[in-house]
This record gives C-alpha cells, structure tokens and sequence, in this order.
C-alpha cells in the first residue's frame, strides 16, 4: 500500500501531527499525544496506537510498560489537516500514566481552581513500578 496518504496531513516543523485518542462507544477523549509519519504508519499497519514520545526521543506503543494498548477501530483527520483523531479500545480502561481513565481529570471550577474530577484507577507505581 502506497503512502501517499500521509502527504495530506499537515506536519509541524518538527514533523509531528497532534493525535487525539477517543474512546470507542462512548466519544470520551482519553488523551492526546504526538505523531510523527512513522508512528502513523505503524498505528495503521498494526492497528495499535503507535504514537512519538517527544520526552524519550523514539517511539512510544501504547501500554508497552503497563500493558493499557489502544487497539485502533478508525484514524480520522480533522478539516485543517493538523489534527489526527483514534478512535480506540482502550485495554485495561486506563489510558492515562497518573492510574486515571483518561488524562483530562481536572476541572476548572467557579473559584478558578483546578480540582480533581476523577478517581485513580491503579496506583502508578503498581502499573510501572516507579512513581509517575
């Protein structure tokens, strides 16, 4: 299969694309991550969430270290071309490293503080033996 697919996405300077995982069913958003023509392809190829870890330098598979995959049911592209969309099956229902469901857990609320709105799930250190 060609790859000429990849040329419509509108890649940053540093070759990256933002990527949004979205649960399947339900259209909650779990997290959002970065994406380089490599990450895309194998996210593709292998229909597992394969995204680039700007903090590691490599790539990164979802749940290498704590087993929580995301198997992909469709990659979406949004109308600017610089947004990608996953709709996923998150493994193990944790998609984020702090234990949590997803990553967006804090809720800006009328006082203008930032409060926890979700429980952990799993503690971090029982997923990746370290504290995250």
């Amino acid at each position: 299969m060609s790859d000429d697919w990849l040329d419509a996405i509108q890649w940053d300077a540093r070759g990256l694309v933002p990527a949004i995982a979205q649960e399947h069913g339900t259209g909650i958003i779990l997290m959002m991550a970065w994406m380089n023509a490599e990450s895309l392809r194998l996210t593709r190829d292998t229909g597992h969430a394969v995204y680039w870890s700007r903090s590691r330098g490599r790539l990164w598979h979802k749940g290498e270290e704590s087993g929580h995959q995301q198997v992909v049911h469709a990659i979406r592209l949004d109308c600017d071309a610089d947004v990608v969309l996953l709709e996923v099956e998150q493994k193990g229902g944790i998609a984020c490293h702090t234990g949590r469901h997803n990553c967006f857990f804090r809720e800006l609320d009328a006082q203008g503080r930032w409060v926890e709105s979700a429980p952990v799930l799993k503690d971090p250190q029982t997923i990746y033996g370290k504290d995250e």
